[in-house]
């Protein structure tokens, strides 16, 4: 069992006044597989590279099991990184690929043999230990490349980016397989994407990135459910959510979010009541799935005009102009209407979020 802790990390390149990671504190307990995810230039793969040690800190410590190794070569650290690109010797057959870094540590011949023979079995690589990377498929070059880094046995995983040159399938059966893969070798793990749905799937916590500043830190459920701002709500969600932009209007004790075509009743939190003067817009959050087109009873409708209607097999998405603004409703490929129709979309005050207006952060 290994945790990984880094503390007070700093990123500050030559010639850019602004650095790449301010400040970054995190702790990632043992055996957990925590996701850093975030848009491109985020800062997630220099802070993998700088666990890694092929980056420098500017500033902070970092501790793998209780051991500083923040100024230690790779070789020292007890690691075992996944790259984007595979990074394969050409020459080198399968075999020879995976059991480099054990060559490397002069382990026995013997016990190179075991591993790489147990790993390649656990991953389907048998029959092609004697095969060079060439000879292979992208999903079977990434089992090679992940292989070789299980045949180590190291105490903590990196993965940068490791599907994203894959196809929609193998992307999914390779999530699958490094998910199986965590489980079975009980490892701590760090692994970087840009694709929520591989942080969703993957994470025992998600660590959400922005300008290298941590916007939020949660399980998956959490970041879904209770997204600490607008940012990070808009992030996660396939459709993304829906935002409408609204005044917080008050009648006695009671508040509600008002806009063009709608008035939605909020349920405010005590300990927000008396800040609530000092705010005067709002921005209210809806899912996609959340938006209904049969009324059940005590919900809030909106009405629009179809735009656009994508079908996605036993959903369909429909993009619809209205008041309010646009909005994206997910619904049964059933009962969806058409283009250029009018519907009422009805939703439940209690499955929105609201983020106030200037600070973007969820009230």
């Amino acid at each position: 069992m290994c945790d990984l802790e880094l503390k007070g990390i700093r990123k500050l390149y030559d010639g850019v006044a602004r650095p790449v990671i301010p400040s970054l504190d995190l702790t990632i307990g043992a055996r957990q597989m925590v996701v850093l995810v975030g848009p491109s230039g985020c800062g997630k793969s220099t802070t993998l590279r700088m666990v890694a040690g092929l980056e420098e800190p500017t500033a902070g410590t970092i501790l793998i099991d209780g051991r500083d190794v923040t100024h230690l070569p790779p070789a020292e650290r007890d690691i075992a990184m996944v790259f984007q690109s595979y990074a394969l010797y050409p020459h080198m057959t399968v075999f020879e690929n995976m059991a480099f870094g054990l060559r490397i540590k002069n382990v026995a011949e013997a016990e190179i043999k075991r591993r790489v023979v147990t790993v390649a079995q656990s991953l389907g690589l048998e029959p092609y230990l004697e095969r060079r990377p060439k000879a292979l498929s992208g999903g079977q070059r990434q089992r090679v490349a992940i292989g070789r880094a299980v045949v180590r046995q190291p105490k903590v995983f990196l993965f940068d980016e490791p599907l994203s040159n894959l196809d929609a399938k193998l992307r999914g059966d390779m999530r699958r397989e490094i998910a199986r893969i965590h489980q079975s070798s009980q490892a701590t793990a760090m692994y970087v994407t840009h694709d929520q749905i591989e942080a969703m799937t993957l994470a025992d916590q998600i660590v959400v990135l922005k300008d290298g500043v941590v916007q939020q830190i949660g399980t998956p459920v959490e970041i879904y459910e209770q997204p600490a701002n607008r940012f990070v709500a808009g992030f996660f969600g396939t459709p993304t959510m829906n935002f409408l932009s609204a005044d917080l209007a008050q009648t006695g004790e009671q508040h509600a979010a008002r806009g063009p075509g709608f008035e939605i009743p909020l349920a405010l939190s005590p300990s927000l009541r008396p800040a609530q003067s000092a705010v005067d817009r709002i921005v209210v959050g809806i899912r996609p799935e959340r938006l209904s087109l049969e009324k059940r009873g005590g919900e809030v409708s909106l009405s629009g005009a179809v735009a656009m209607r994508e079908v996605l097999g036993a959903e369909v998405v429909l993009h619809l102009e209205s008041d309010a603004g646009p909005l994206t409703v997910r619904t049964d490929a059933g009962s969806a209407p058409r283009p250029g129709d009018t519907v009422q979309v009805w939703l439940d005050p209690r499955a929105i979020h609201v983020f106030h207006g200037q600070t973007e952060v969820r009230l």
